[in-house]
């Protein structure tokens, strides 16, 4: 985790460092107010006898639906990602600048990517989740999306948990995200036949038009689910990329092929529920004989230079395609963080903290 640089003071290299912290916990949808951006002070030192960390200036940062639940206060280890500290800065995925480095692996000047504070500048002591950045030809801002978490969960997802083949069905929910953009243009490489659902017009066109789906839906629009997967996988689905959870899921359930695979990636619909839905549908894992998986992106990093020598030439050559939702300055973080549950973003959800 990234600690906060909020002591030192009194020597020269004393700068101002903006943060946003979680005032409290959260109950129900997470609100702008849950958060507060104040600005203090900070030393750009690390601290005396230091062996590991590293002291970085925070470029950009992820804003990811995983941090939900880390809004919310929980027993240490009941998830793979502890909560947040209530009164503190608040961590996440980011792409920040070494400023000064106690552990061999990094030095000054490098660019990285991993977990960092949600200020200007972080301590970051858990360097083993802590990548550096070699390619630089494309926008650092992919570190927070297609080249970085959001990429191995898409890859992880689909080609391993998934074992996909030429020709199956494709369906993959929340399709425009971070994660679902992607996965579903690594379903169209193999020559999958690939929809995807998402909140809006505007959504599901960027889904035919720019991501190269087959045929999109827009959820918010349609009163029968069961009735509109049927419609547009009549012979069924093959392969399902789940991140919402809910009636989606139960809808899918029943229209799932025999020996169909499900990726639980995520179930956006149910982390600001109090009491979480029901699935009603799942005696037909038992009938059409399906396996469903959930996974995290952490246990899948051992693939991340399989993962980057085969998803950086298709960028390069235009294969595959990412779309980002920017906005600048930490005080706009809450409000982007905030509008995930909302359906506000149109792509990757990244703050921008400095270009350098």
């Amino acid at each position: 985790m990234a600690a906060s640089t909020g002591g030192g003071v009194g020597a020269e290299d004393v700068v101002r460092n903006k943060q946003v912290i979680l005032r409290d916990y959260v109950s129900g949808f997470p609100k702008e107010s849950d958060m507060q951006v104040t600005t203090g002070t900070t030393k750009l030192k690390l601290p005396e006898g230091s062996t590991a960390g590293v002291l970085v200036k925070n470029l950009y940062l992820s804003c990811d639906p995983y941090m939900r639940s880390r809004m919310t206060k929980r027993d240490p280890g009941a998830s793979y990602v502890d909560s947040f500290n209530a009164g503190s800065p608040i961590t996440g995925y980011g792409v920040a600048k070494v400023l000064e480095s106690a552990n061999p692996k990094f030095k000054q000047g490098d660019l990285v990517w991993g977990m960092t504070g949600w200020e200007e500048y972080s301590i970051i002591t858990a360097t083993d989740s802590l990548f550096k950045i070699h390619n630089t030809d494309v926008p650092l801002s992919y570190y927070t999306g297609i080249l970085g978490m959001p990429g191995i969960t898409a890859y992880a997802g689909f080609y391993e948990v998934c074992s996909p083949k030429k020709g199956e069905t494709v369906y993959v929910s929340a399709a425009s995200g971070a994660v679902g953009q992607l996965v579903g243009q690594f379903a169209k490489l193999l020559g999958c036949y690939v929809v995807g659902s998402a909140g809006s017009k505007e959504k599901v066109d960027l889904l035919k038009n720019k991501f190269g789906f087959d045929e999109a839906f827009n959820y918010k629009e349609e009163p029968n689910l069961v009735a509109a997967l049927k419609r547009y996988f009549p012979e069924g689905i093959d392969i399902y990329f789940e991140n919402v959870g809910g009636k989606m899921l139960d809808a899918v359930l029943l229209n799932m092929r025999i020996h169909g695979r499900i990726a639980v990636c995520g179930m956006i619909s149910q982390y600001n529920l109090e009491q979480p839905e029901g699935v009603h549908n799942l005696t037909s894992v038992i009938s059409k004989q399906l396996r469903m998986e959930g996974f995290v992106a952490p246990s899948y990093y051992h693939l991340y230079e399989k993962f980057l020598e085969m998803v950086v030439p298709a960028i390069n050559e235009g294969k595959i395609t990412y779309v980002e939702d920017v906005v600048e300055g930490l005080e706009s973080a809450p409000a982007a963080l905030v509008g995930l549950f909302a359906g506000r973003n149109v792509g990757k959800q990244v703050v921008v903290v400095s270009r350098e």
